[in-house]
């Protein structure tokens, strides 16, 4: 396709409209392709759509404003990158341009690019494509349609190894059209909601006994005759919707059901109309989960993710309910190494230690001094082996003596380098429940009862830090520190 395809626009809404515009088209034209098909209907030849393009050329690398970490190109060229799924992305796209045209005093370009739609993706989340075709119309499939292609979903971008060739355009974002639509689909079958209903401040948890308590607020908050906090409706795994009774008019129950099983990692949506809402995450157990689930929620570029949950105590001047807020990590979790290695430091990131230990101290009632009789701020070791304690004593204590860590978990540091790795301002609140180097061990009575005591406090300390973050805005949240040398545009 030709450059002269392209539309120039000095306005970001109509920008965006014509982005949602050819989108659309292509989608539709696919949707209506495919049906046909199931229906017998054989194409004569391969049927395709393309995802729309946005591009800006510039010769100046100058902004207004050099604090912001974003909307802005480093140096003079041209930039583009494929966009997905409007309806989802309309108003991050419609900032991310309005900052282009402000910073550069130029106008971008949006047409059709050269990279086919899947026939997956322009089906949607909910469809499921082999339950409508015979075998034969399967074995079709691939020569008709265009199928996923995993060479076109790489992070070559955020982990500053892509290589542009000479005469190539930059990359605009972090992710292309392919590598952000394989994550909503997937982010639907690991969490069983809709990634529309994903909100921008996201709370990761390692036990469900956090989900329990986030439910049971979210309920009260829909059963209120006043909505104070802004939260209009909650989401739960199988898109099961309640409505806050304050509306006036509340939209008619979309399709949804509760669930009879759960699934890998459960997803639930506190919602606000502005998207600002809160996501809350069981990842289970494991760095491999964290990755997993961390790699698809970064498409959908939240402002802040949170760590919430349990960890080892490794100091015997800790207790057991003691909160531990991590601002550094010894990564062992083997499996980031190969995108960002375990020698690369994960610097903390001011707002969100200043919003979490005044979150700590709001809700316990503790302040400077007497804060540190349950909270300590320090290293936290993230490790892939959950039978860590039965390693040689020696060889299991110098390495975390060295490293002056105070806790261990399986999660928190591979949570925080995957916010560093793709840009989302992270952080990391625990707490104590077990001491197993000091003979506390987390068996079932005692864990237990730390269960009932710790997690509605804890719980709480997340929330409160969460509406701590939003009143801070998003264009504070996004430091400069998660930025590289020669940054793409889009945050």
């Amino acid at each position: 396709m030709t450059h002269k395809s392209l539309k120039k626009y000095k306005d970001a809404q109509q920008a965006c409209e014509a982005i949602e515009s050819l989108y659309q088209d292509s989608v539709d034209y696919l949707c209506t392709q495919f049906k046909a098909f199931s229906h017998g209907k054989i194409p004569k030849k391969k049927v395709q759509a393309f995802y729309p393009r946005l591009r800006i050329s510039t010769k100046t690398a100058t902004r207004k404003d050099i604090r912001r970490a974003y909307g802005f190109v480093p140096k003079p060229g041209i930039y583009e990158v494929t966009l997905t799924n409007p309806t989802i992305f309309s108003e991050y796209y419609k900032e991310q341009i309005c900052l282009l045209l402000q910073n550069h005093d130029t106008a971008v370009e949006v047409g059709l690019s050269d990279v086919p739609i899947p026939v997956h993706f322009a089906l949607g989340e909910e469809f499921h494509l082999e339950n409508d075709l015979t075998d034969e119309q399967m074995a079709l499939l691939p020569e008709l349609f265009d199928q996923p292609d995993l060479s076109m979903m790489n992070d070559e971008v955020a982990n500053g190894t892509n290589i542009v060739s000479e005469g190539s355009s930059e990359p605009l974002a972090l992710f292309t059209a392919p590598r952000v639509d394989v994550s909503l689909m997937r982010l639907r079958h690991y969490t069983a909601t809709n990634s529309k209903h994903f909100q921008n401040y996201v709370i990761f948890t390692n036990y469900q006994f956090y989900i329990d308590e986030f439910v049971a607020h979210a309920e009260n908050l829909m059963a209120e005759n006043v909505n104070g906090e802004g939260y209009h409706a909650f989401v739960e795994p199988g898109n099961k919707i309640q409505y806050n009774k304050s509306l006036k008019e509340s939209p008619p129950d979309e399709e949804g059901f509760a669930l009879a099983r759960l699934p890998q990692m459960p997803a639930y949506h506190l919602k606000r109309p502005d998207g600002s809402g809160i996501t809350m995450v069981n990842i289970g157990v494991g760095p491999s989960n964290a990755k997993t689930i961390t790699d698809h929620i970064a498409v959908l570029r939240p402002h802040a993710w949170l760590m919430l949950g349990h960890c080892a105590g490794l100091r015997n001047s800790q207790n057991m309910g003691d909160y531990v807020l991590a601002h550094a990590y010894i990564r062992e979790d083997n499996v980031l190494y190969k995108d960002l290695h375990p020698s690369i430091p994960i610097p903390p990131l001011s707002e969100i230690q200043l919003a979490l230990e005044q979150s700590v101290s709001e809700v316990t009632g503790l302040q400077g001094y007497e804060l540190k009789n349950i909270m300590r701020t320090g290293t936290v070791a993230t490790v892939d082996d959950r039978n860590w304690e039965f390693r040689s004593l020696i060889r299991q204590n110098r390495r975390l003596s060295q490293s002056r860590a105070i806790a261990l978990d399986m999660e928190s540091g591979t949570i925080a380098a995957n916010g560093f790795r793709f840009r989302v301002p992270y952080g990391t609140l625990l707490c104590v429940s077990d001491k197993p180097l000091h003979g506390q061990l987390k068996l079932p009575g005692m864990a237990d009862k730390f269960y009932r005591q710790r997690v509605d406090q804890h719980l709480k300390i997340g929330l409160r830090t969460m509406t701590l973050l939003r009143e801070i805005g998003p264009s504070k949240l996004h430091s400069r520190k998660l930025r590289s040398f020669n940054e793409v545009a889009f945050q």
